[in-house]
């Protein structure tokens, strides 16, 4: 009825099932994920599977040799895999309104999108199927579907996870993220993923940092901050207000202001453009036809973008990591929206904010510009005011490595109640 998955790997869930019991059975530790189902983006490699990315071009792609890192390491932590989740396609959107396995239907409404392009690593979880999904975040791709679908979502500094065997968009900015139903499940997944790996050089060559036991931190001694200028405009009221309420919630003092943010997310756009159409050209040149209608004529568009554009949004990168640097400095959670508004109607190619008409993908309005630098954010979901509303979800951003803080503030919305999951229906 959501259509989540497109496919089901039973007989490999009952045989890693078997395997964990006969670690059990034997006395031995099985891991700290034992026995817990999980599902994964169709764009990580399974072994003996082919890796479609949300196209129909990968079918004919040799399948995979081995799994994906990420999936390797929850594998040996006793979690079970049980199949692949619907996607945009090559991670290249915001609905996961997919032409080829038809689309995602957003659990606490099936005539709505669920976000994307992570789209059913969300709703597999907002609908109960499994307790966390893996996804990833170039330009939203966790934290939009998470915001629309009422879940919670982590997008991890970038590099803090690896890609090895993840089908890339713009590896410059793609991240590995989770999608779950309590921060404590984000941070024991998270423990879990995270450490360097010498098969994806961009992750970062340093110690792993548990986070799990910042899951009872509290927040004593936190600086929070809401965003505003850029991030309080361009959105619904209860969009806004949803930010505002778990702004207060922690403590928020003074609000701050990103500079430049529209700029930041033009650049982030411009750089995943660039890097996905390269990444495709080849495709594009010999097999237009068979692209997903809703990517082909973004892909080709990309591919026409002069190289200055690339160069000018890596130097905007570059004075805007340093500008960050410097807001972070003075704060240690900023709270910002997650999109302009809750989850359109399946079909839907515009939307109208504030008296003006925008494409789907001004979805991505307030993830894109935290995108640009690689930091880490929680996505947290804020239930309706009404029953049978459509859940909203906002952001919480640190500084780079700074997940623990991150799950420390997302906690506490969960112990107020600010933050939950809401079940469908």
């Amino acid at each position: 009825a959501v259509n989540s998955f497109t496919a089901v790997w039973a007989e490999r869930a009952l045989d890693e099932a078997a395997r964990v019991d006969t670690v059990v059975a034997a006395g031995r530790n099985p891991g700290p994920l034992a026995g817990v189902p999980f599902a994964v983006k169709n764009l990580f490699d399974v072994a003996g599977q082919a890796t479609v990315a949300g196209s129909a071009i990968h079918r004919d792609r040799p399948r995979a040799a081995r799994d994906a890192d990420a999936i390797r390491r929850l594998s040996r932590a006793g979690a079970i895999l049980v199949g692949a989740l619907n996607m945009d396609e090559y991670a290249y959107g915001f609905t996961t309104d997919n032409t080829h396995y038809g689309p995602c239907r957003n659990p606490h409404d099936r005539d709505r999108v669920c976000g994307g392009s992570s789209g059913g690593s969300a709703a597999a979880v907002a609908a109960g199927l499994v307790p966390f999904t893996l996804g990833t975040d170039t330009n939203g791709s966790v934290r939009v579907p998470a915001a629309l679908c009422g879940v919670l979502g982590l997008k991890p500094t970038y590099g803090r996870i690896s890609r090895r065997g993840v089908v890339p968009l713009c590896s410059s900015l793609d991240t590995v993220g989770i999608l779950g139903r309590s921060v404590r499940d984000l941070a024991a997944v998270f423990d879990v993923l995270q450490g360097a790996d010498a098969g994806d050089p961009v992750t970062a060559p340093r110690a792993p940092e548990p986070v799990r036991s910042a899951v009872g931190g509290g927040i004593r001694g936190l600086r929070v901050a809401a965003a505003t200028g850029y991030f309080a405009e361009g959105a619904d009221v209860e969009v806004l207000a949803a930010a505002a309420t778990v702004a207060k919630a922690l403590g928020a003092s003074a609000p701050i202001e990103i500079p430049e943010a529209g700029k930041a997310r033009a650049a982030a756009a411009i750089l995943t453009a660039c890097e996905g159409a390269q990444q495709h050209l080849a495709d594009l040149r010999t097999r237009a036809g068979d692209f997903d209608p809703l990517t082909r004529p973004r892909f080709l568009a990309s591919a026409l973008l002069p190289a200055t554009a690339y160069v000018d949004a890596q130097r905007f990168r570059r004075w805007f990591q340093a500008e960050m640097r410097r807001v972070l400095a003075s704060v240690d959670v900023i709270v910002a929206p997650a999109t302009p508004f809750p989850a359109p109607a399946i079909g839907q190619r515009h939307i109208e904010v504030a008296g003006q008409e925008h494409p789907m993908t001004y979805l991505g309005r307030f993830t894109q510009p935290l995108s640009l630098i690689g930091l880490p954010v929680i996505c947290v979901p804020v239930a309706p005011n009404e029953p049978g509303g459509l859940p909203l979800g906002v952001q919480l951003v640190g500084a780079p490595f700074a997940e623990a803080t991150l799950v420390r503030a997302a906690a506490e919305l969960e112990r107020q109640g600010v933050c939950r999951v809401v079940a469908p229906g």
